[in-house]
Formats: C-alpha cells, sequence, structure tokens
C-alpha cells in the first residue's frame, strides 16, 4: 500500500504536470484492488477491467482537476463503484443494487511472512470462513484487510455509517474465529 503523501505526489505529479510515469505508477498500484472492488459489482472480471480502465480514463483526461481532490484513494473507489452501477443500470439489470446482493472474489496479490506461516489446514479453514461470511461483511472485511482501507475511507465508499463498518466487522472476526476454532475470549486457567 503506497502511503498517502506518495499518493498525493503522484497526484501532484499527474496533475500540474502531465506526468505519465507518475500516472503509471498510480493506474499499477490501484489496478488490481479495484478490479476486484469493480467485480463485486459486475460479477464479470472482463466488465471489471473495463470499469477500472474507464475510471483511469476519466483520471487522465479530468488530470488538471486532480489537485481538487482531497483523498484520491477514496475518489478512485468511489468512481469504480459509480462507473460500474452505471455500467448495470446501463444493462438493465438493476436500477438500484443492495450491498448484501454483491459477491465478492477474495483473491489478493498481497503475501506477507505471516501467511506463509499459516499451516494449509487454518488457512483452507480461515478461506472458508471468510467465503461464508454474509456478502456486506465479506465486502467490509475485504477493504479492511486486504485493501488496508480506513473506516471513514469505506464508510464514504460504500455510503454507510462507520458504526455500521464496526458491526459488520466486528461480526466477520467473530465467524472466522468461530470457524477456525479459536475464541475471542482469553483461555481460562484451570483450576487444581
Amino acid at each position: 500500500m503506497l502511503p498517502a503523501n506518495n499518493i498525493q505526489e503522484l497526484q501532484r505529479r499527474i496533475s500540474l504536470h502531465d506526468d505519465e510515469s507518475a500516472y503509471k505508477e498510480l493506474f499499477l498500484h490501484f489496478y488490481e484492488p479495484l478490479v476486484q472492488f469493480a467485480g463485486s459489482f459486475v460479477r464479470s472480471a472482463q466488465v471489471a477491467e473495463e470499469v477500472v480502465s474507464d475510471v483511469f480514463i476519466n483520471i487522465w483526461q479530468g488530470r488538471r482537476r486532480l489537485t481538487e481532490v482531497l483523498n484520491l484513494r477514496v475518489y478512485l473507489y468511489v468512481s469504480t463503484k459509480n462507473v460500474a452501477l452505471k455500467y448495470l443500470m446501463q444493462q438493465q439489470k438493476k436500477s438500484a443494487l443492495s450491498l448484501d446482493a454483491l459477491e465478492l472474489d477474495m483473491e489478493s496479490p498481497h503475501y506477507n511472512p505471516e501467511e506463509q506461516l499459516i499451516s494449509a489446514e487454518l488457512l483452507a479453514k480461515f478461506e472458508q470462513a471468510v467465503s461464508d461470511l454474509p456478502p456486506r461483511c465479506k465486502i467490509i472485511f475485504k477493504l479492511i484487510k486486504e485493501d488496508g482501507l480506513r473506516y471513514k475511507e469505506i464508510a464514504e465508499i460504500l455510503d454507510i455509517s462507520v458504526k455500521t463498518i464496526d458491526n459488520q466487522l466486528a461480526i466477520a472476526l467473530a465467524r472466522i474465529a468461530r470457524a477456525i476454532n479459536t475464541s475471542l475470549k482469553k483461555p481460562q486457567r484451570l483450576q487444581p
């Protein structure tokens, strides 16, 4: 995840200097997470890629106004959501889409040493638990844990309250913990 100040620097370079290398770096950093996010709306990898491509084309075409954007990461996610929903409306599938109706692909291109230490069995249980989460829990869990977004950013992206995000994450964590046979409580000592 690029630090916010790096994103702001790329944003400045694109807007003020038409810097194509900064644009490419921004594109490469956000492309995969945004494609996964768009896919949760349009349910097609090809269409999700087109949606994200349209978002980035719009970014380049409107690059002069890019300095007016306060949080580019949130802007990209909101733009992706809006383009995906516009696509769905144009396809006359649905005029409004509930978060509870979304399917989310939980694949992530990011791996860390902790994930490599988890046994295959535990990892399989974890992935199944995440897969079994209700759609709203799943999308919020992914945005927080995989994409590294803050609650406030997710609230803006999904147009829900921070309290809802907090509640949904708590539900997700409790279900995952139950599924992998762990407890969120401290183990109690046995009395002799």
